[in-house]
């Protein structure tokens, strides 16, 4: 995989994510959520109202009426075994709400007025509170998945005026509650068939809501990508004096004020590129005499005295500088304003690299070449030349000897949506000298224009815009090319990229 390929899968998973957790879908989360919680919290009291209602109506009906029919019972002790039977069953059978089974205890003496339930739901706890208490005690049981009333109660018997005394009988009466149970039982299912619903209604004002807030929300994505496209007159529609409006207004200003500023720099920049050109061609015609001039005056500088031939020779020489810098400028500020067109041709990368050395008279021992022949290429033949002579006069004049010119091909690795790998043919040519490389810090701005590595060497040769020039040059074949230090950091090494088939692409 290419590592240009990386940030797109990159850019897609990201989108996945966003697609899968993005606002919408956190919005109706958080709105289902609340109401899931507000439904489940008032079934929830609901249920324990109603299940609270139910089992108290049930336990008060039964323990009331339980506790009346002992105090309303007149028993004579001892009471013999056949009077035992006829009073639980009397009393069982007067059991409200439901029928009871009612037990006696007096002593060693247990009786009961039938078989099922047993007396082994009657908890220790019942009794010992039972018997302390004259008024008795209850307690719900749930004995084998059944649920129980479970109710004792002491007889007494009055000594003096408000005074009682126990006559150490005790009576159980036990309840079944199943019916309470599958009124609960249904209580639950009601809240659970009645929230279910409900959450599904609630989606349809999730839905609603989560669309009015993420509609300034996809409007403001949009503008921003409209503006991040160049269309800086985007402006969103300002619905409501709400916290969305407000931020729309914000970004309406925003935009406005961005839009100014850039339209003041383009201006400027306009004005800085059209005054350059400008400047540029209105030197040309008296540089032009003056080239001449000066190139009579080196013919005669042999004949002057040596001051006067140094003096010349200076002049000369800057004049020179001057007509470079000029032309420089001038082929920047084509690049600048996109006048720049390539006149493509096919040649052999080889040939045309040694043509540039030979016309600079670098074919001698400062230049060493690995040319293969054969690699057929389309580009611009003046352009190639200015690109191939420029890193090679960089590397004469910042580097040192030999400077070692290689061409060979290779294929861009690439990476496609469908999985499948490939790529495009490449025209390499790398130039390296033996000097001491590239400062680290010189690295990121080798490409700048007027950017010399060496601040004391402001006067060299070079215009600062030869790199620069390289780059455009490139660019405008499709192409890259980049700056490294060599292998232990030992001269610099420039590396251009071009698509074998940019010419017919261009065309």
């Amino acid at each position: 995989m290419s590592s240009a390929s990386r940030p797109d899968s990159g850019r897609g998973r990201r989108a996945r994510r966003i697609a899968a957790f993005g606002l919408r879908t956190r919005l109706v989360l958080a709105f289902l959520l609340v109401a899931a919680v507000s439904a489940g919290t008032t079934a929830a009291l609901t249920y324990r109202e109603a299940r609270n209602a139910v089992l108290e109506t049930a336990q008060d009906t039964a323990v009331s009426s339980f506790r009346d029919h002992i105090q309303q019972l007149g028993i004579a002790l001892p009471v013999g075994p056949s009077d035992w039977q006829w009073l639980l069953r009397d009393i069982a059978r007067k059991g409200k709400p439901h029928p009871w089974v009612v037990f006696a205890e007096y002593g060693s003496l247990r009786m009961s007025s039938g078989t099922s339930p047993t007396s082994t739901v009657i908890t220790p706890e019942l009794r010992r509170a039972a018997k302390g208490n004259p008024r008795g005690s209850f307690q719900r049981v749930v004995k084998n998945g059944v649920p129980y009333l479970t109710m004792g109660m002491p007889t007494v018997f009055k000594v003096g005026p408000g005074g009682t005394l126990s006559t150490g009988l005790v009576l159980y009466a036990v309840m079944r509650m199943s019916e309470e149970q599958t009124n609960v039982e249904a209580l639950v299912t009601a809240a659970r068939d009645g929230a279910l619903p409900g959450l599904g209604i609630a989606l349809v004002p999730a839905l609603i809501a989560a669309r009015s807030v993420l509609r300034p929300v996809r409007e403001l994505r949009q503008a921003a990508h409209s503006m991040g496209r160049g269309r800086l007159d985007t402006r969103i529609r300002v619905r409501g004096s709400d916290e969305l409006a407000d931020l729309a207004s914000t970004f309406n200003e925003s935009a406005g004020e961005l839009e100014r500023s850039v339209h003041e720099l383009r201006q400027a920049e306009a004005r800085a590129r059209r005054f350059a050109s400008d400047v540029s061609h209105e030197l040309r015609t008296p540089l032009a005499g003056m080239l001449a001039v000066t190139e009579v005056l080196d013919e005669d500088a042999d004949h002057l005295d040596a001051d006067t031939a140094r003096a010349v020779r200076l002049i000369s020489a800057e004049t020179g500088k001057l007509a470079v810098l000029v032309e420089d400028l001038m082929e920047i500020s084509r690049f600048d304003a996109r006048a720049a067109e390539l006149n493509t041709d096919e040649v052999d990368a080889a040939v045309a690299i040694r043509k540039t050395l030979q016309n600079r008279h670098w074919a001698d021992d400062r230049i060493r070449t690995d040319l293969p022949e054969g690699i057929r290429v389309r580009l611009d033949p003046r352009r190639f030349d200015l690109v191939i002579a420029n890193l090679v006069g960089n590397a004469l004049r910042h580097g040192a000897s030999p400077v070692t010119v290689r061409l060979h091909t290779r294929v861009d690795a690439k990476e496609h949506t469908d999985g499948a790998t490939g790529g495009r043919p490449l025209l390499v040519v790398e130039v390296a000298d033996s000097g001491p490389g590239i400062l680290p810090d010189a690295l990121p701005h080798i490409f700048d224009r007027f950017y010399k590595a060496d601040a004391a060497r402001t006067r060299s040769a070079g215009s600062g815009l030869g790199l620069a020039i390289t780059q455009e040059n490139v660019r405008l074949h499709g192409g890259t090319v980049r700056a490294a230090n060599g292998p232990a950091g030992v001269g610099a090494v420039f590396t251009v990229e071009i698509p074998l088939r940019t010419g017919e692409e261009t065309e």
